[in-house]
């Protein structure tokens, strides 16, 4: 049985989703950030980067968003999470979770955690990180408005692993300053998510405590 390391309000959510919208046996794992867990040796075992999300397989550890809801997607076929029978598509998809961890995420990451570019002491840097989140996330969010949400859904007309990770992303959007009024298709995608109850059930869950 599959274990998902998460931590609420993190990008784990969007494994987590995934997971349910497969129907995956699986246990969660909650890693608490205030007492610094995520820097214990027991879970530096388990995932030597020391953030979540983490996902044990039967065959070894997954970390990096992008690969484990690609993880999902493949093991439970059936499901169609993803175009796997289409090279391009499936490249494309790839493309855009890409993008939401490289740049999007990185960019929202500037606000809470400036210390991973600068030194910690440094705070005239990391206030100047934090002033230009607003601009560099609305930007990323305006790049996705109009150049790569191809539909109701990120690629079309069929939900896929893309959309759970939006929405995750989309969780923020409030907190890091964007201009809502300037991409109003993603946050229609973020509300439409928000009514699905795989998404109700992974958030629940997440707010609760471990799963089972």
């Amino acid at each position: 049985m599959m274990k998902l390391y998460y931590t609420p309000h993190t990008c784990a959510l969007a494994t987590h989703i995934a997971l349910e919208e497969v129907g995956a046996t699986y246990a969660t794992t909650r890693i608490d950030f205030a007492s610094n867990q995520q820097r214990s040796p027991d879970y530096l075992k388990i995932n030597p980067k020391g953030r979540v999300p983490a996902l044990v397989t039967d065959r070894g550890v997954l970390t990096e968003t992008p690969a484990m809801l690609v993880f999902v997607a493949q093991s439970f076929p059936a499901a169609g999470l993803a175009p796997l029978d289409d090279p391009f598509a499936f490249a494309e998809l790839q493309a855009f979770n890409s993008y939401l961890c490289s740049s999007l995420h990185v960019a929202h990451a500037h606000r809470m955690r400036g210390s991973r570019w600068v030194d910690s002491g440094d705070a005239v840097a990391i206030a100047a990180m934090q002033r230009h989140v607003p601009q560099s996330v609305t930007a990323g969010f305006e790049q996705i408005e109009h150049d790569m949400l191809k539909g109701p859904w990120v690629m079309g007309e069929r939900y896929t692993i893309c959309d759970p990770y939006l929405f995750t992303l989309a969780q923020w959007m409030e907190a890091d300053g964007v201009d809502l009024a300037r991409i109003p298709r993603v946050v229609d995608h973020r509300r439409r998510m928000s009514e699905r109850a795989t998404v109700k059930k992974a958030i629940a869950q997440e707010l609760g405590g471990p799963l089972r």
